[in-house]
């Protein structure tokens, strides 16, 4: 290990000592904390003696902890500071208001409107002829307000737009802390193991750690520092900004805004060295390498830039290895608003052209007319006020609501699925589980309560069927079995009183054990006793269960100097270990292979065919006289010994879990139980959840059957070979990690059936990670959940329940649908809007929506409509349909047919009020008047009307496939009620008080009823549609595919070799753009670290950059020996920056 010196930053609390408070100072600390391994050791023994002599000078006790007292924990925060690493300032209300006033077409809009406004103010001499036909000087001194009502719109949208970024960011600024108040961790204080927030750990905490747990708790990120075997104790010696993780962040800038503006040029030379460095990968590897070693003594190698062979491996590697698709939805609303765009454009731009020509036309050669100089500004007038219809067109035609409704709706799912129990850490990972086809569940606590006892026991050469009178069992056996279970249980685990009166005690740990611990206590007699006499510093040696030994045992030394081991196991794991078993006299006899096979079939059979889990106690005595054990063979050591008694643990299958499975297989998911379990009970408790149907053909089978099925003759896995099995697989048991991680693979990577599988997993052990990773979506169980297990998971189920994740199905169904919803809507406004608009200007040379109009109408469709489609609740109804699959057009046939249908109703009511109004309604007719004439009856009711054929439309398009009742569950979404009567408030208000910022006259009531009926009308008319088979309508089209991955160009796949994930949206937008910042990013990250840390200092745990202007953060992981430094990069999760912690183990 290299000698670690840190220079990089520098902390002047570390010179007080605040008059000797304590033995040792932060300036000490920190410099103990750059020493690794055997240098770490010499400097505590040297400075302190060993470990006991810190903790005496840090005023802790390696038993008992602080003491808890609110005093000394805040004496420790001054000294020693809080573990806590600030995040990245939000951005404020301003800075989003500037980001959306950066949208093009609100600054062209922005730029024409203030033209208006300065032309507006010039009168010239008297040129009226010339000008031809403008109005009287009383109405030409209001010209201004038409200017002045874009800006003011304008402002609206943007104030809007601003609000909604604030309050999104407010919204998962409160998630993320939210997922940070609810991480623990245990620690030791006033001899009392207890569980504390991550944030409340001081310097001095002796913190209790175990298999599963993270001990750099710093960020979630892809490479923090794991426990992955055995437990212990441990000394914290500096925490938060002090910490080494807390010296990285202030060295990347965290608490600090990240530059996020680059020079255009500095971008293009670092491309262009990039290129280089491309071409030259080879010498500076090479390069790189030797400078390494000279500092080192190890190869760092860096692995953008690392050897030929190794980047050409990597990179085979990384090409081979399917891409998690990700934002799938957003990638095909970013496509279909960039193409709804470019038709926008060329309309506006089209209706720009024949205006302008039509008035060119009309003046200069029909009438004959001058161009006079005085009258320039009037004609420029003219041209500007065609340039702002033509804008107002392209901001109608353009759908920048579609991002909006996706940000709203995505929002308000995952608060509400809080409620519901999903805590959802990705945000896509909510619109990919509305497609999920498959299930892959563990059993022990999501389909099972997770709450164990002992039912059934064989001891003594008896099965009992119910746990037996204490007076039953040999005194001899009843002392062995307590003392065994006392100590090799967990320490941690225990059974405490209940909450309330006449509950069921609570179990605190791991729920296997504590059922061992209530067997105890039903045999009356009390564990506590046993570990009061033999505290858990006197155990000599532990091994710990993991998923390989499938076993737990624990080594006491007697007096003698003998040794005793006792260990506790699956039952048909174990039992092949034991050559002896107690008899009912409590003496050992030889235990036979044949009398195993008759155990097994007489006793574990029947209890796994019932669903228990059966465990098997044993022990072994290691005399005094053969010496002390090579305690490091396990092989040798798990042997010879002898079996006290089977137990069957009985965990209950949740109540409602057997009805959401049946909702998941009618709404086309197929739910699969993957577990550690054997196969009878697995078998058993799948038939109990209704996986399996009596009579199916479904496959059950075992992890080593499963591995052999799978390989071919060399031991490697074929994809041809899993896709053979996968379909009929309903049960695997005794699997491992491993085991699913394979599966989920196959799944996702089988070509067999045409659309491809989206997986869930759930989770909740360390070794579930790459699975969690691997699919989809992972779900992680917040309560028996380890932090490894949470990190690697999209969704974290807090009440580890099945049937929270039918409600995760539901609610990103309900993404899809409400997406859908508020397209059908949006796109007939937008079709209708842009061919009034266009059609209007071309033949009566002005547009019969005003500019103002166009803007309030572009507010209803967007803004308003994307928060009352967005936000209805999802119904049971969600889960009678088949997954979409990720290849579905966001537009069906059936919503082409609405659109098309609703978009030639509403032109033929505007076109006919538009060329016949003034005369069904006998009033003067608006078409044709001059420049800044007042506004007319005429025009004011077609506007009225188009915006009430809206209103009635948002109603229809609340249902997308067909339905007839468009009423039904209505009242169930106050904001979309809210949303549909406030509009129609603010439009009254607009038509009679509104005047002329808004071009609008006011209406009499029989006008209102007209209006308003035409409106209703679409309701009427949408019936008719719904009447029209879509099957018979041949050429309705769909639209807003998504671009499959085999649609990217090769180009930019090379790009993405380096990520894990496709992001479609990001691509859809940015292209190639993006790729290019992170590759500089990452490169930027390299070179900080590397020169800050020069002298070869390696750490643990991982580095995440805060956010810039994108959604990446990038994860820098070190390994030591030989020192390797991986750049990875991780796509945003709701977490920043949190807290660190670094530690001293006693």
């Amino acid at each position: 290990m290299a000698n670690n010196s840190y220079s990089g930053v520098k902390n002047p609390a570390g010179e007080a000592n605040h008059d000797g408070e304590f033995g040792c100072s932060l300036k000490e600390l920190r410099a103990l904390m750059e020493l690794r391994g055997a240098e770490g050791i010499n400097k505590v023994q040297e400075c302190y003696g060993d470990v006991n002599g810190l903790c005496s000078r840090l005023k802790s006790s390696p038993v008992d902890g602080l003491t808890g007292q609110p005093a000394d924990i805040d004496k420790r925060k001054a000294e020693f500071g809080q573990n806590f690493i600030p995040p990245k300032k939000p951005k404020t209300f301003l800075q989003l208001v500037w980001e959306a006033l950066q949208d093009v077409t609100l600054i062209i809009l922005e730029v024409a409107a203030i033209v208006s406004l300065g032309l507006s103010f010039y009168h010239p001499p008297d040129t009226t002829d010339a000008a031809g036909g403008v109005e009287d000087e009383g109405e030409a001194h209001a010209g201004w307000i038409e200017g002045a009502a874009i800006l003011l719109s304008v402002i609206c949208v943007v104030l809007v737009t601003a609000f909604n970024d604030w309050s999104k960011e407010k919204q998962f600024r409160g998630l993320q802390s939210r997922i940070e108040q609810e991480q623990k961790f245990t620690v030791v204080r006033s001899g009392q193991v207890i569980q504390i927030p991550v944030a409340e750990i001081v310097v001095g905490d002796i913190a209790q750690i175990k298999y599963g747990v993270t001990t750099q708790t710093v960020v979630r990120s892809q490479g923090r520092t794991h426990v992955m075997e055995g437990s212990g104790k441990m000394l914290v010696t500096a925490v938060g900004v002090n910490s080494q993780t807390g010296i990285i962040f202030t060295l990347l800038g965290a608490g600090d805004d990240e530059e996020d503006d680059e020079d255009d040029d500095e971008k293009k030379k670092e491309k262009e060295k990039k290129k280089e460095k491309k071409n030259k990968k080879q010498d500076g590897s090479v390069e790189n390498r030797k400078k390494a070693k000279a500092q080192d003594g190890a190869a760092m190698e860096m692995q953008p830039l690392n050897s030929d062979e190794g980047a050409e491996r990597e990179e085979k590697r990384k090409a081979n290895l399917p891409k998690k698709e990700k934002s799938v939805l957003q990638g095909k609303l970013t496509k279909l608003a960039v193409q709804i765009g470019k038709a926008g454009l060329v309309m506006s731009a089209i209706t720009v052209i024949i205006l302008v020509v039509l008035f060119a036309v009309d003046t200069f050669w029909l009438q004959e007319l001058p161009w006079v100089k005085e009258c320039t500004p009037i004609y420029i007038q003219f041209f500007v006020k065609f340039f702002i219809i033509g804008v107002t067109v392209l901001v109608v035609a353009v759908p920048e609501g579609l991002p909006l409704a996706v940000t709203i709706s995505l929002a308000y799912s995952v608060k509400k699925m809080m409620k519901d129990n999903n805590l959802v850490r990705h945000l896509d990972a909510c619109e990919t589980m509305g497609n999920a086809t498959a299930i892959c569940s563990d059993k022990t606590g999501t389909l099972t309560m997770n709450r164990m006892t002992v039912v059934q026991a064989y001891i003594a050469d008896k099965h009992y069927r119910r746990v037996p009178e204490p007076e039953l069992v040999p005194s001899s056996i009843m002392d062995l079995l307590i003392l065994g279970i006392g100590v090799n249980c967990a320490y941690t685990t225990k059974i405490m009183s209940p909450e309330k009166e006449g509950g069921l005690p609570r179990q605190v740990g791991n729920k296997t054990e504590c059922a061992l611990l209530g067997f105890a206590l039903d045999l009356k007699r009390d564990y506590q006793a046993i570990r009061n006499e033999i505290p858990e510093e006197r155990l000599y040696k532990v091994y710990t269960f993991n998923s390989v030994r499938k076993s737990m045992s624990t080594v006491l030394k007697n007096a003698d100097g003998s040794f005793r081991m006792f260990s506790k196991g699956a039952s048909e794991i174990l039992l092949k270990k034991c050559y002896k078993i107690l008899t009912a006299s409590g003496e050992p006899k030889v235990f036979r292979p044949r009398d195993r096979d008759d155990m097994m079939k007489k006793v574990i059979e029947p209890m796994a065919s019932e669903g228990l889990r059966t465990i098997c106690l044993a022990y072994r005595d290691f005399p005094a006289t053969d010496g002390e054990p090579d305690w490091d063979n396990e092989t040798d050591i798990l042997t010879s010994l002898t079996c006290m008694c089977v137990v069957g643990i009985e965990d209950p299958v949740r109540p409602e879990v057997p009805d959401a499975i049946r909702k998941c297989q009618r709404a086309g998911i197929t739910v699969r139980m993957v577990t550690g379990d054997n196969i009878n009970t697995a078998r058993a408790i799948a038939t109990k959840c209704g996986i399996l149907q009596p009579g199916d053909e479904f496959l059950c089978l075992e992890g080593k059957e499963f591995n052999r099925r799978i390989r071919n003759e060399k031991g490697e896995i074929e994809q041809e070979r899993i896709d053979k099995i996968w379909p009929k697989l309903r049960v695997l048991a005794r699997s491992s990690p491993t085991d699913k991680h394979t599966l989920v693979k196959g799944i996702i990577d089988s070509t067999v059936i045409e659309q491809r599988q989206v997986v869930a997993v759930t989770g909740d052990g360390t070794n579930d990670g790459p699975a969690l990773k691997k699919a989809d979506v992972g779900f992680a169980m917040g309560i028996a959940g380890t932090d490894v297990a949470k990190e690697a998971s999209d969704i974290i189920l807090t009440d580890d329940n099945f049937s929270s994740i039918v409600k995760a199905v539901m609610w990103g169904r309900n993404v899809y649908d409400s997406i859908s919803k508020f397209l059908q809507f949006q796109l007939t406004v937008n079709v209708v809007a842009v061919i009034v608009a266009f059609t209007g200007a071309c033949i009566t040379q002005d547009s019969p929506l005003k500019a103002v109009q166009m803007l309030w109408v572009n507010l209803i469709m967007d803004t308003f409509a994307s928060l009352a489609l967005a936000t209805e609740p999802p119904t049971e109804a969600l889960l009678l349909r088949k997954p979409y699959g990720r290849n579905k057009p966001l537009i069906s046939r059936t919503m082409m047919k609405n659109i098309l249908g609703h978009g030639v109703y509403q032109l033929t009511i505007i076109f006919t009020l538009l060329f016949a109004g003034e005369r069904m309604f006998d009033i003067d007719s608006g078409r044709n008047t001059p420049l800044h004439a007042p506004p007319t009856e005429h025009y004011t009711i077609v506007f009225n009307t188009f915006v009430m054929m809206q209103l009635f439309n948002e109603i229809n398009a609340r249902k997308i496939h067909g339905e007839r009742n468009v009423f039904e569950g209505i009242f169930n979404n106050l904001i979309f009620c809210s949303i549909v009567f406030g509009t129609f408030i603010i439009q009254i208000v607009i038509v009679q008080f509104g005047g002329k910022p808004f071009s609008c006259q006011g209406l009499t009531i029989d006008q209102w009823l007209w209006c308003i009926f035409l409106g209703f009308g679409c309701l009427l008319w949408g019936q008719v549609i719904s009447s029209i088979p879509t099957s018979r309508l041949k050429f309705l089209k769909t639209a807003g595919h998504g671009t499959q991955k085999e649609e990217i160009p090769e180009e930019e796949l090379d790009e993405m070799e380096d990520l894990d994930e496709i992001d479609h949206a990001e691509r859809e937008l940015r292209r190639g753009q993006i790729l290019w910042f992170r590759g500089l990013n990452r490169i930027q990250t390299q070179m900080d670290v590397v020169s800050a840390f020069q002298s070869g200092t390696s750490f643990q745990g991982a580095v995440r950059r805060q956010p810039s202007s994108g959604s990446q953060h990038h994860d820098v992981t070190y390994v030591s020996s030989p020192s390797h430094v991986a750049f990875s990069t991780a796509t945003a999760a709701t977490a920043s920056a949190t807290v660190g912690c670094e530690c001293v183990f006693p």
